[in-house]
């Protein structure tokens, strides 16, 4: 019996040999690289020959695609993939098209736009979410500072005073953010520590976008993330406890093949202006 931690599917009726195939890898080189000769070339490690002999299921593969695409809010490529890859499209899932206008939105810098979707959508969310309705309004104002940088400071002064100001005295940790954020006021853009400069990149937006659709999916599906990010966090997982118990031999680094450069498979994902797949 496997000893790898179960993982939830949200129901996608994947064959739970194709989770296996995860890791099984590994299970394989622990076992098998200690008593036999591999017959790879010199300059490819036998770990990946391995790796080459596991056949996932074509099926299964589309599947996890699929939910990825209508779990992260890209309506047009689900729809797309749905008719190149001959498949059944998941349940109408009636906040697909709000969670990407709202993703978007973040991801151009305009939060107010934002904060009035999704209050539009569900007004309960941010009410019942205070983090996240902080973090939002914090975005907002490091985006009004970003635009006032060596200008009128007055409309983010103004901001922070009405609409931060009043939810930090109560909690210390917004207290301390909301600090950190003006402190953007008084030093140029250009030569900031990095933990201011870490306000004004991308990222910030990108992890605010990521927590409001989570928040969203929450609300409407009791599942807040799409299956494929699960399996790799257990393949992470796997790697790791191979490496802790020194019981194979595998490659130096092993690449997880989700990053940037591997983007070309799923063309035109980009509805939503952000990265094609997140993994950590």
């Amino acid at each position: 019996m496997s000893n790898f931690v179960a993982v939830d599917l949200g129901g996608l009726g994947i064959d739970p040999a194709f989770r296996e195939t995860i890791f099984a890898h590994f299970r394989e080189t622990a076992a098998l690289m200690t008593s036999s000769t591999s017959t790879a070339t010199p300059l490819e490690h036998a770990f990946y020959g391995r790796v080459a002999d596991v056949k996932s299921p074509k099926s299964d593969i589309n599947a996890l695609i699929l939910d990825y695409l209508t779990m992260e809010g890209y309506p047009k490529a689900a729809a797309k993939f749905s008719k190149e890859a001959n498949l059944k499209p998941q349940q109408e899932d009636p906040t697909i098209n709000s969670r990407q206008q709202i993703q978007h939105a973040i991801h151009t810098g305009d939060i107010e736009t934002a904060i009035t979707a999704l209050n539009e959508l569900d007004p309960e969310i941010l009410d019942k979410d205070p983090q996240l309705h902080f973090s939002l309004l914090r975005l907002q104002l490091v985006e009004l500072i970003r635009q006032c940088n060596g200008g009128d400071t007055n409309p983010a002064l103004d901001f922070a005073t009405k609409k931060l100001a009043p939810r930090a005295v109560m909690n210390t940790d917004f207290l301390k953010d909301l600090e950190k954020t003006m402190a953007l006021l008084f030093f140029p853009h250009d030569n900031l520590q990095p933990e201011l400069a870490a306000l004004l990149h991308s990222d910030l937006r990108r992890n605010t976008a990521i927590k409001v659709n989570e928040a969203v999916l929450v609300r409407q599906t009791q599942r807040r993330e799409a299956a494929i990010r699960n399996l790799v966090r257990m393949r992470a997982w796997a790697e790791t406890s191979v490496r802790a118990r020194k019981k194979g031999d595998l490659p130096d680094r092993i690449e997880l093949g989700l990053n940037g450069d591997d983007s070309d498979y799923l063309e035109g994902v980009h509805e939503n202006s952000h990265e094609p797949m997140i993994t950590t």
